[in-house]
């Protein structure tokens, strides 16, 4: 019976702890995907072109941010990683979660083509129609939004659980790191 009590308070931290990184993770990224709209606004504003999906960047990050949480219980190049300089995982995955949005935004203009224009062959259509520089441009920054974020989850790694939110949000003398600095300078 002990271990069965083990069992369930490891599934409960498990659950716990997986939920607590999937909604920072949908913050972080509803955040980022609303000011990426805010900005399109503008700049569609500016032709007196009227843009307001705010309510798709929450979805978007909602999606995005469980196929982050699923990506990375592959362990994608773990072993591969394991003795490369950070940047080298940090980009790799970037552009992994990149092509993941892409895939995403492909599928977002297929419902869209199939529910305002009524077809298949218009929703195919939709698709081919967005495949230009917005595109492009969309995931150049997507890219660089993507790397502070993997970044920080590869630190985290090294690191260890929660010792970045302590090194942000409380005195860095109270922190203990493990590894020693002046060592590494």
């Amino acid at each position: 019976m002990d271990a069965a009590n083990k069992n369930r308070a490891g599934l409960k931290k498990k659950v716990v702890r997986e939920l607590k990184e999937y909604w920072l993770s949908v913050f972080y990224m509803s955040f980022f995907f609303a000011v990426f709209t805010t900005y399109r606004r503008l700049i569609l504003a500016h032709y007196d072109i009227d843009y307001g999906d705010y309510g798709i960047s929450v979805i978007k990050a909602l999606v995005l941010a469980k196929v982050v949480l699923i990506v990375e219980q592959f362990h994608v190049g773990r072993n591969y990683f394991k003795d490369k300089p950070l940047i080298v995982p940090t980009l790799l995955k970037a552009g992994l979660f990149v092509l993941c949005t892409g895939l995403f935004g492909v599928i977002e203009s297929m419902i869209r083509g199939l529910i305002h224009e009524g077809g298949s062959w218009e929703a195919i259509h939709a698709v081919m129609s967005h495949f230009n520089y917005e595109w492009l441009a969309s995931a150049l920054v997507v890219f660089f939004f993507f790397v502070p974020f993997c970044a920080l989850r590869e630190l985290r790694t090294i690191l260890g659980e929660g010792t970045i939110g302590k090194l942000f949000f409380k005195k860095r003398s109270a922190v203990k790191v493990g590894f020693d600095q002046e060592q590494n300078t």
